[in-house]
């Protein structure tokens, strides 16, 4: 009988190390170099911000392809003038989202002028001048392609704003001031146009980068008003007897604490949207950019502006809402083999998280096509890497954003929202470790039915083994689904993005790829390599904060 003991105890010892050898294997398989554990604490008592439903937008821009920066030229035919409208692929990125907002406009829009039925000049695209304000003449938008725009935006379901010329009328000073009251006339007769033949604008942008110090140009806080206002009698009376109106947006520039709060308490009834610009990766030249975006004290700077933005309309009489209006972070067009690569999904996630955990209910990225940080490649239309990470986040981020932090290491970006059209959370897990994988535990805590609070943290085992997950198992209560995005042999310069194992690419006919998650068991941990992301599905876990609509 003690030898039978002996016998089973000896069995059990040699399973159980070489359960544990197999797990350290599968955990460093690749290199991953060090294992660590960490938490991520999810409050679910109450959300801290509702973004819109289409929280993702991207823009279009004017610059023709003589636009360029540091000796390269990187826009080519990406121009709301010139963009290929039957490319497959175009129509195929946006139709994806249904719906994704564009946002029409940038540096040269205070510079457009839109063609009117009697017009004595011809209408004429953009000029290089170098002795004009950012180096082009003014150019002509036809109203012919105003047609094609249009036409196209509906039957790829997008969800259109246009930013209008808000230097129309005004005479800029050598100090770069604007002076005078902005000339709507020709807004005016693009607004009528648009809505004579039947097209439909989500939103009216009023100018670019005017406000405070302004980009070329600035205009005043209290005549950016009394013009925001102009702006809303003309889109009241235009749109008289519709149901629903387009919005009015403004100023679109970059944010400045006593412009912004003079210009929203002036604008307490005209305004429906507050929009700021973010560029906080400095100039497309920087050789520190990669540095900077793998940087979590560089990052966490980033809060500022949304947070501030955020105090100046809660204390104001206004219920306008904040959207990041145009999001390139390295300005002058990016940089080729950063802002179009893997590593630049990093910054791009983490700004989604922090803009919408200030209750920003939109984030349009520069650019959808165009320049070095486009979402979309600008001479194939081949989508880069943050492309797929934009279109997974509006797959799977709900409207609630949850209070989340992460423990155990800095290196771990850690953002929660409730699931989208579904039960449960979604976690995003983004990983700055070159060398480390992060074993990460969930713990969740929301109000109890007796009126105090809970504490639930996941009973996770330490053991994961890749081969054995089925990518065909339905998802149940025991289960979570997984996104896990790396780059090909890790290369984060790489314009691949490489999804549970499998590079994403389109399909022959141009379209975009199914993009499946793997199922994990909720007794396992969520296993975050180096330099990788992570979207994690958990429909188990239930919060109150999900269920306030």
């Amino acid at each position: 009988m003690n030898f039978l003991f002996k016998l089973l105890f000896l069995y059990f010892l040699l399973y159980w190390m070489n359960q544990g050898s197999v797990f350290v294997t599968s955990k460093r398989r690749g290199g991953s170099g060090n294992v660590i554990s960490g938490t991520v604490f999810v409050n679910g008592t109450a959300s801290i911000g509702r973004t819109d439903d289409d929280f993702i937008c991207a823009t279009l821009d004017w610059w023709p392809p003589e636009k360029c920066d540091y000796g390269t030229c990187s826009w080519g035919r990406a121009s709301l003038l010139n963009l290929d409208l039957a490319n497959p692929i175009l129509l195929n990125a946006i139709k994806a989202f249904s719906p994704l907002k564009i946002r029409m406009g940038g540096t040269l829009q205070d510079n457009v002028i839109y063609e009117t039925s009697g017009d004595k000049n011809p209408c004429a695209p953009f000029i290089k001048n170098s002795s004009e304000m950012f180096g082009f003449s003014k150019g002509c938008l036809p109203m012919s392609r105003w047609d094609e725009v249009n036409i196209f935006f509906k039957k790829a379901g997008a969800m259109v704003v246009f930013g209008l010329n808000a230097l129309s009328g005004r005479t800029v000073g050598p100090d770069g001031s604007a002076m005078g009251a902005w000339n709507s006339s020709n807004a005016e007769s693009l607004i009528r146009y648009t809505v004579n033949k039947g097209y439909t604008i989500y939103g009216w942008e009023l100018g670019n980068e005017l406000c405070g110090s302004g980009v070329g140009a600035r205009v005043a806080a209290d005549q950016y008003a009394s013009d925001v206002n102009s702006l809303q009698n003309i889109v009241q009376n235009i749109y008289r007897g519709f149901e629903v109106k387009p919005l009015v947006i403004a100023p679109g520039g970059f944010f400045d604490a006593n412009w912004f709060t003079e210009f929203v308490q002036k604008t307490p009834k005209s305004l429906q949207v507050v929009t700021q610009h973010i560029y906080n990766l400095g100039s497309g030249n920087d050789n520190q950019l990669i540095n900077k975006i793998l940087d979590p004290s560089y990052l966490d700077g980033g809060h500022q502006p949304f947070r501030d933005l955020q105090a100046i309309l809660k204390n104001s009489a206004t219920s306008a809402v904040a959207w990041v209006g145009e999001a390139g972070g390295a300005y002058n067009s990016g940089q080729n083999l950063v802002s179009n690569s893997f590593v630049y999904s990093f910054w791009y996630l983490d700004q989604l998280g922090m803009a919408s955990s200030y209750d920003t209910k939109t984030y349009c990225r520069q650019s959808l096509i165009g320049g070095n940080y486009g979402l979309l490649d600008t001479a194939t239309f081949v989508p880069h890497p943050d492309y797929y990470s934009a279109l997974l986040w509006h797959r799977l981020m709900g409207r609630n954003v949850l209070s989340t932090s992460f423990s155990g290491t800095k290196s771990v970006r850690a953002y929660a929202h409730c699931s989208k059209q579904s039960q449960g959370i979604t976690l995003l897990l983004i990983n700055l470790n070159a060398s480390t994988t992060v074993q990460v535990r969930v713990s969740t805590e929301s109000s109890a039915s007796n009126g105090g609070s809970s504490l639930h943290q996941e009973e996770q085992a330490p053991r994961i083994n890749f081969a054995t997950i089925s990518r065909n198992s339905k998802i149940n209560g025991n289960s979570r689904e997984e996104y896990h995005l790396t780059t090909k042999d890790g290369n984060l310069h790489s314009q691949n993005v490489v999804l549970n194992g499998k590079i994403l690419a389109l399909n022959s006919s141009g379209g975009i790829p199914s993009m499946e998650p793997v199922n994990r068991s909720m007794l396992d941990p969520i296993i975050v390599a180096p330099f990788s992301i992570v979207f994690s599905h958990i429909p188990s876990i239930k919060l109150l904060a999900c269920d306030q609509g």
